[in-house]
């Protein structure tokens, strides 16, 4: 689960799709679908507006919270088990079932730094 900066909204992922909860309201808002296997992590930038999902169909997406959309996805060799953003808010790193380690970065993103 992740909960945005403002606290207002919680995201979290139930088999294959990411749903996106209005916590002032007690309503989804939307849901995320694109992966074809059970999505295994969830990561938010720390600005809140991108979304990161690993999962067992050896996919990583990233997710433009704004305008519901995927922007990019990775595949790697085997199921991707876990991901997290760096407080850099660019810098991703998602470990693979197989025991590899990537380290991937978001281009074109602008960082307050």
């Amino acid at each position: 689960m992740a909960l945005t900066p403002d606290g207002k909204t919680v995201i979290y992922h139930s088999y294959n799709t990411i749903k996106i909860w209005d916590l002032v309201t007690g309503t989804e808002s939307f849901t995320l679908q694109g992966h074809s296997s059970l999505v295994e992590a969830i990561a938010l930038t720390p600005d809140g507006k991108t979304l990161i999902s690993a999962s067992r169909d050896n996919t990583i997406k990233i997710w433009d919270l704004a305008t519901r959309k995927e922007i990019a996805t990775f595949t790697g060799e085997s199921p991707i088990n876990c991901c997290t953003v760096a407080p850099d808010g660019v810098t991703i790193v998602a470990g693979e079932e197989s025991g590899r380690l990537h380290f991937l970065r978001l281009q074109g993103k602008v960082t307050d730094e």
